[in-house]
């Protein structure tokens, strides 16, 4: 009987825990008319999708031609945005959605994926439910 090698993991790996605390669930895209904001209102980016939602926040995928502010159309990381409270309106079911930037990830051509974490006020029943509310990919078609 042989035995496979074991695969080798980086320190930075194992000491790294998963931090996700709900699972995500990937949902038909559904357009973000704009995210603005709340420290000075100003508006970060228009036109993205939400592509999974979980129970803690939301996954959003935004262009990079969708980005308002010109500085940030030019660089290849949106990390200044971490921390960041925002404030997001969602045109088809005409809700707006507050929250905080935890994590951004470039994609390449394709923009950024932008996570963010709903704010401490919003009930978790209220999460859950919208989670349950947002179609998966062909429920709609």
């Amino acid at each position: 009987m042989s035995r496979k090698p074991k695969a080798k993991v980086s320190a930075r790996v194992r000491s790294q825990p998963d931090r996700r605390i709900a699972p995500r669930k990937e949902v038909t895209p559904i357009t973000v008319s704009y995210i603005t904001s709340l420290s000075d209102f100003t508006k970060i980016a228009r036109n993205c999708e939400i592509v999974e939602a979980s129970a803690t926040g939301l996954l959003l995928l935004i262009r990079r031609e969708d980005l308002i502010p010109t500085s940030l159309r030019k660089t290849l990381s949106l990390d200044l945005l971490l921390g960041e409270n925002i404030f997001m309106h969602l045109e088809d079911m005409n809700l707006e959605i507050s929250g905080c930037i935890a994590r951004t990830q470039l994609l390449g051509k394709k923009g950024f994926h932008v996570a963010v974490d709903y704010s401490a006020d919003a009930p978790e029943y209220w999460r859950e439910c919208l989670m349950d509310l947002l179609p998966i990919p062909g429920e709609l078609e």
